[in-house]
């Protein structure tokens, strides 16, 4: 068994935490998430992407959500954290996707990484892959493997598993709105569609408040 299909084989220990997109949908649009959580977006509502490049399910989702969020209106604000479950083949391309975030080149080569993991099957669970294919992409891979193992990296993905444990993230993609709703083991239209009416609430919850 080579590198890469040990990387897989780890990883497909945690593709149970992806949630099934043909499972039957839940009756409700959203779940309360019990405690909700503080936001940091403002007075604006705020839409989290739990995600992690590693899920193949996430990444049939992301085309979707990419367009749905660059159509949000101005009082809404995406986000997107990557969750690892524990496992440093997740934690480690959860880095790469902040890495890609710090050097400016998360817009450009997001799709691209998801492509090459599940489409090329593209060694990207370790910084040597990453270092390698990042050259190919013109990017500079050294400095996205330095990025990766950053201060300022590791400290925001250990925010993210903090944050996913605080929404009780058990599967991915999953989305959070106004760190009270839950939208998740849904079809992927009906995330998105759970999501809208979930802004909609805490929308209306904002204007209750005032």
């Amino acid at each position: 068994m080579n590198l890469m299909q040990r990387l897989l084989a780890s990883t497909a220990l945690v593709l149970g935490a992806c949630w099934a997109t043909l499972s039957p949908a839940a009756a409700a649009d959203y779940q309360l998430l019990n405690p909700p959580q503080a936001t940091s977006s403002g007075g604006k509502i705020e839409v989290i992407e739990f995600f992690s490049y590693g899920c193949p399910h996430c990444n049939e989702f992301n085309p979707m959500v990419t367009k749905w969020a660059e159509k949000l209106p101005a009082d809404v604000v995406f986000k997107r954290v990557p969750v690892s479950f524990g496992r440093a083949a997740w934690a480690n391309v959860g880095k790469l996707y902040y890495a890609l975030e710090e050097s400016g080149e998360l817009h450009r080569l997001d799709g691209a990484v998801f492509n090459a993991i599940h489409v090329q099957r593209v060694n990207l669970f370790d910084t040597r892959g990453v270092t390698e294919w990042a050259n190919k992409q013109g990017a500079d891979g050294k400095k996205l493997a330095d990025l990766m193992g950053s201060f300022t990296t590791l400290s925001k993905m250990t925010r993210a598993d903090q944050m996913s444990q605080a929404y009780q993230v058990d599967g991915v993609p999953m989305l959070a709105v106004d760190g009270r709703y839950l939208i998740k083991d849904k079809p992927f239209a009906e995330l998105l569609s759970g999501a809208d009416r979930a802004i909609e609430k805490a929308r209306a919850d904002k204007k209750r408040k005032k």
